[in-house]
């Protein structure tokens, strides 16, 4: 029977100069090849990126057409989608009971403005005979009676003709502001009940204002930008037609909604554009670009340069001793095939974009064209 101790020690011994050999091989084999690739120096340029919200077109001014007085349109003064200047005649409802009202109430005033002057003349007569005791008081005082009753009588006279007045006049619908009217909802002859039959509708269009909702965690970037209105730049709010088309006018904060939406816990803006060709129609659907405030003189790397691991961002740089250096950095918004860095990269950094996929923290590297580099190995 073997002694178990030379076993083991014969065992142990065995492992060691397999051990050996292993090292002495790795020795002759030399350090890892260094990797080609490619290096592009970061650099600090002037970096201008924008937000972007949907948003709609919205008239600032803008009100339906309705008839106060009961009647049947008679007359339409406008063009289905022309502009219309203030004050303008739009529709007139049968007028000629309104226009007979009207004279009625005259004929009423000046009815009770004569039974006041004839009051008038009965209390003065009354009052000179009551200083010579030629009548009896109470005479004087029924004339009195009489004079402040017809007075009062005026009064409602005058408030009737102001009543007829305004029926009269309400019989023609005008434009209440300068304004794109759209298609009429009724036509000659059509009936019209007051505050009901919707007549048309009328908007402004320059200028117009653009609503957007934005999270509440952003309420305080547009406060911002609303107190400091006057200093704002001209490029702060631009708009994005369909077919990605800039609108020319650059835009300012108007308003911001009095509260947010505890269901969405979003709140509205609007933006003001001045509209003058009236490209901008209410209804129409835009995206609107806002500044970012971070934009201005920012480092830059190429996109391709940066690499996704468990939800965060890295960018391999040359380092001391021909050496890839990893490092983690904070991202900015991408400008097409760059990409801003707001942390982890200063200006001047030899950035790694081409070879990264073989690459490790600390690996050597050789700089140039990756397949350039290799050619000689291949050839070898």
């Amino acid at each position: 029977m073997k002694n178990p101790n030379l076993i083991a020690g014969s065992l142990l011994s065995l492992a060691l100069l397999a051990g050996c050999g292993k090292k002495e091989d790795e020795k002759a084999a030399g350090p890892p090849p260094a990797t080609p690739v490619t290096l592009v120096a970061a650099r600090t340029t002037d970096a201008v990126y924008y937000d972007e919200y949907p948003a709609t077109v919205v008239a600032l001014n803008s009100v339906e057409l309705r008839s106060q007085v009961a009647g049947f349109i008679t007359n339409i003064y406008f063009k289905e989608g022309e502009v219309v200047a203030k004050g303008k005649t739009l529709y007139e409802i049968d007028r000629r009971k309104y226009e007979a009202a009207y004279q009625q109430a005259l004929a009423g005033l000046r009815s009770t403005q004569a039974t006041v002057q004839n009051a008038k003349t009965n209390l003065d007569r009354y009052q000179r005979l009551a200083q010579q005791d030629a009548i009896a008081l109470q005479v004087v005082d029924n004339a009195a009676t009489a004079y402040a009753t017809t007075q009062a009588q005026v009064a409602a006279a005058r408030a009737q003709v102001a009543a007829a007045h305004t029926d009269l006049d309400y019989s023609l619908i005008k434009a209440p502001f300068s304004g794109r009217i759209g298609i009429s909802q009724v036509r000659l002859g059509s009936q019209v009940s007051p505050g009901t039959t919707l007549l048309n509708a009328i908007s402004g269009e320059d200028p117009v204002g653009v609503d957007f909702v934005v999270t509440q965690s952003d309420l305080g970037r547009f406060v911002e930008l609303q107190r400091s209105a006057g200093s704002n730049p001209d490029s702060l709010f631009q708009l994005e037609l369909s077919g990605g088309v800039m609108y020319p006018q650059p835009g300012r904060i108007l308003a911001i909604d009095r509260g947010v939406d505890q269901q969405t816990a979003t709140i509205q803006i609007r933006v003001q554009f001045p509209n003058p060709q009236r490209e901008l129609k209410d209804g129409m659907s835009t995206v609107l670009h806002v500044l970012n405030r971070q934009s201005g003189q920012r480092v830059v790397i190429p996109f391709k340069a940066v690499t996704e691991q468990m939800g965060e961002n890295f960018v391999f740089v040359a380092g001391d001793s021909s050496k890839a250096e990893q490092r983690k950095v904070q991202l900015g918004p991408r400008l097409r095939d760059q990409v801003v860095i707001i942390d982890g990269i200063k200006s001047g950094d030899q950035v790694i974009t081409e070879g990264i996929q073989r690459l490790r923290d600390g690996g050597a590297i050789q700089a140039g064209t990756p397949a350039a580099a290799a050619a000689p190995a291949a050839k070898k």
